[in-house]
């Protein structure tokens, strides 16, 4: 079983996954998403966006708070959940009615596995 498919069997409450890793980008969507967002803007945001963000908080937090663990982002439609994994990130749509503090243990055992 891959990552991605990993990451949505955990809940249905998980809109997106995309795994960037080693320059390789993976993704997908459930079927039927109510205020999806657009493809393209989402390949834009796993190759320039959360990377980006994920560089900043990193750096930030190795200064003295102690690493980075993740980043929780509250978008309009919905929440995204963004790690680093090995050589690259695992970004995670999440349905705005639902806890996405709830997921990141069973993102971090979906990682380890």
């Amino acid at each position: 079983m891959t990552l991605i498919e990993r990451v949505f069997a955990l809940s249905p409450s998980i809109r997106y996954v995309a795994v960037y890793r080693d320059g390789r980008l993976s993704s997908a969507q459930r079927p039927g998403l109510a205020n999806a967002s657009a493809g393209e803007s989402d390949k834009y945001e796993e190759l320039l966006v959360n990377p980006t963000l994920l560089t900043l908080a990193r750096r930030r937090g190795e200064i003295d708070c102690g690493g980075l663990e993740y980043l929780v982002i509250r978008y309009g439609s919905f929440f995204e959940i963004v790690r680093e994994i090995p050589g690259g990130h695992l970004s995670v749509g999440v349905e705005p009615g639902v806890d996405p503090l709830a997921l990141i243990e069973p993102l971090r055992a979906a990682v380890a596995e």
